[in-house]
């Protein structure tokens, strides 16, 4: 896989929001960009589902494994991958860090969204 230049972690860092657009079923085109809240995680960037895994944008997401991101007002074309559970308490730590006081912090910390964690790389 890619690995994120700095400049990109930090945008993702800097950023409240990440918008991503898994490919639909064909393949090549977009499907409609979905915000997120992205974290950095030892160079590592996810995003959650508050839907769990019967949000639209994860399964797809995990069925096309690819598409776009945008952060900043930049496109950056990515793969996409549940990310399982290894990095699980990290990523509740990295809510609880870049969104302090958020009422949706507790909600990404459930298991229907962890259930939904997706992994992002560079292409």
């Amino acid at each position: 896989m890619a690995a994120w230049t700095t400049d990109q972690l930090a945008a993702i860092t800097a950023n409240t929001d990440l918008y991503l657009a898994p490919f639909r079923e064909d393949g090549t085109t977009y499907g409609t960009l979905t915000q997120t809240w992205a974290l950095v995680v030892d160079g590592k960037v996810y995003v959650r589902a508050a839907n769990g895994q019967a949000s639209r944008w994860y399964q797809a997401a995990v069925a096309q494994k690819a598409g776009k991101v945008r952060v900043a007002g930049t496109d950056i074309e990515v793969t996409f991958e549940a990310a399982g559970t290894d990095d699980e308490a990290a990523i509740d730590a990295a809510y609880e860090a870049k969104y302090p006081g958020s009422s949706a912090v507790p909600i990404m910390q459930g298991a229907g969204p962890r259930s939904a964690s997706v992994r992002i790389w560079p292409r």
